[in-house]
């Protein structure tokens, strides 16, 4: 720490934004409480002086202020501030927390408890700590199943250094939030000003060439080997690592469902779809790269395959049960990994190679044909609108725009990555924990991303789990733009599927009544944009598709969010 000169009235507020300023977040997201009057009057007391600070954005829900820094995050890959109020604060932004955990997003996301519940000296912090916000071993406690780190900062002089840490913490792998309980009585205390040292990017990590050798050469010796990874593209640089690593060796790469992030471009020959199925008994040689759970039901083996697991963190440890089933890891900073191994590509069998990569091609030219059929099919179709049509309309749409789309449905997941067909790094993301956070994130994204324009695909029932009055408010109050593109089949069809799937000759097939899945009592989705001044169309009609989503991304471009709901037919 540094010792710097106090200002008059600095207290724990300033040792905060201090601190925030220190870890270089760009921006503190803040649900607001009675507790972070101290920030406010840090922010300003700066403000009017001209001094540093992060930017502060007022949010009027937790899972707002909790999904944009995950969207800013992805984006920008670096620690950002979180203020919650109070422990049910942090309950009502818990699901959002948790879900930044599994995006490996690094936050600070801090709220508050008073300590002395107005017995002690100093200025009262209010009887609602007394009567109805204090818990029982604070929230810090709370917080510690769903995030990286949680801890209290007991005292203002440590304050900035707790921040520090929590942000160090949060940035270094597997990335993930870190939480900090700062009472209110430390935020209101007298500061001495002295600050905490800026935190530098973390360092790389590298596997040894001992280690990386005999993995090229295991490569080398496959005949049928295939990449598999969920999350290689959530990595800085991993993007293009993954492309040449494929590229030198020739290896087909599967994104399975369980893919969260572009990691390989859809359009590309190496691009083997999702189904890993195929590979189970046919591979000799299967490379998890950043992929935590490959298998489905884990027990389900691959006969014959080698299995190399490519991950800084390979064992995640807020995965419950997880099962790789490695024969071999490579543990250093996956970009970097891939890069070894493309450079040891050499002394190939050269027949052995153009016949994988002439298999491959033809499995990708057949996907190809299969999707443009359905393409087709959908395109023909007369009444009402195939989800197919819309995915398709949308890559259409987006072709060199350099769109990012973030994606919230369920159902309709699958064909959102098969017939959007993203190709470029940081282009799609899938929206991690439970539903209700699609806009928020959509929101972050296109604050780390101004100039892109940013797509939510969502689903009806995704939709009404979100806070959508606040997201709006949000887009407008900080001119973040959106197109929200609705697939609205009136119904939770994944409850229903299973409903069924669980229960096929159940009282319910026999007399109809499924319950816990009908929508169609809803209103029209778009209408809550109104009155926002938002762009808002509802389409039922094949041939009105295209210029309803031409229209929103004209406004979207001009800087008014828009909403297109899609009356889909299944």
């Amino acid at each position: 720490m540094t010792d710097t000169t106090n200002t008059p009235g600095a207290d724990g507020g300033d040792a905060l934004v201090t601190a925030f300023n220190a870890v270089g977040a760009d921006y503190i997201f803040c649900s607001s409480g009675s507790e972070w009057a101290p920030v406010w009057e840090s922010l300003a007391r700066r403000h009017r002086d001209g001094l540093p600070c992060p930017q502060y954005l007022d949010l009027t829900h937790e899972t707002v202020a909790v999904g944009m820094a995950t969207g800013y995050g992805l984006v920008k890959r670096r620690p950002q501030g979180v203020l919650l109020h109070a422990a049910p604060g942090l309950l009502q932004g818990s699901m959002a927390v948790h879900g930044a955990l599994l995006a490996g997003v690094p936050m600070v996301v801090s709220s508050s408890e008073s300590t002395t519940y107005g017995d002690g000296p100093g200025q009262d912090p209010g009887g609602q700590w007394y009567r109805n916000l204090s818990i029982v071993g604070g929230p810090h406690q709370i917080a510690q199943p769903f995030t990286k780190w949680s801890n209290e900062a007991a005292s203002v002089h440590t304050l900035p250094t707790m921040v520090t840490r929590a942000a160090e913490l949060a940035w270094r792998a597997p990335a993930g939030p870190a939480y900090l309980n700062v009472p209110l009585e430390i935020l209101l205390e007298e500061w001495d000003g002295r600050e905490a040292k800026p935190i530098v990017a973390p360092g790389s990590t590298h596997s040894s060439p001992e280690e990386v050798d005999p993995v090229a050469q295991l490569i080398r010796e496959a005949s049928n080997p295939v990449i598999v990874t969920e999350t290689a593209g959530r990595e800085a640089g991993g993007f293009e690592a993954l492309v040449a690593f494929a590229e030198a060796w020739n290896i087909p790469v599967v994104e399975p469902d369980s893919a969260v992030c572009g990691n390989f471009p859809r359009t590309h020959p190496l691009h083997a779809g999702s189904d890993i199925g195929p590979w189970m008994d046919e591979a000799d040689l299967i490379l998890l790269v950043n992929c935590r759970a490959p298998f489905y039901p884990p027990s389900r083996r691959p006969s014959k395959a080698t299995v190399v697991v490519i991950d800084e963190v390979p064992q995640r440890p807020h995965v419950v049960y997880q099962v790789l089933f490695a024969d071999k890891y490579l543990e250093g900073n996956v970009a970097n990994t891939l890069r070894q191994l493309a450079k040891r590509a050499k002394d190939l069998d050269a027949e052995a190679v153009t016949a994988r990569r002439a298999a491959q091609e033809q499995r990708h030219a057949d996907e190809q044909a299969a999707i443009a059929a359905a393409e087709a099919k959908a395109a023909q179709a007369t009444e009402g609108i195939d989800p197919v049509l819309v995915a398709a309309t949308l890559r259409k749409l987006l072709e060199g725009r350099d769109g990012i789309v973030v994606d919230e449905t369920i159902t309709h997941s699958r064909v959102v990555k098969r017939h959007v067909q993203t190709a470029d790094p940081d282009s799609y993301f899938y929206v991690q924990g439970g539903l209700g956070q699609g806009i928020a994130v959509a929101l972050g994204v296109k604050l780390a991303a101004k100039e892109r324009p940013v797509v939510l695909t969502i689903g009806d029932g995704a939709f009404t789990y979100n806070p959508v009055i606040q997201s709006y408010d949000a887009s407008n109050a900080y001119e973040l733009p959106l197109l929200i593109v609705v697939f609205n089949n009136r119904v939770y069809k994944s409850m229903n599927l299973n409903h069924r799937r669980f229960y096929p000759e159940g009282a319910a097939a026999d007399t109809g009544e499924w319950l816990g899945t009908d929508l169609h009592r809803l209103p029209r989705l778009a209408a809550f944009a109104e009155p926002f001044g938002m762009h808002t169309e509802t389409v039922d009609a094949p041939e009105a598709l295209a210029p309803a989503l031409e229209r929103a991304l004209k406004a979207v471009a001009e800087g008014t969010t828009a909403v297109v709901d899609v009356l889909v037919t299944r």
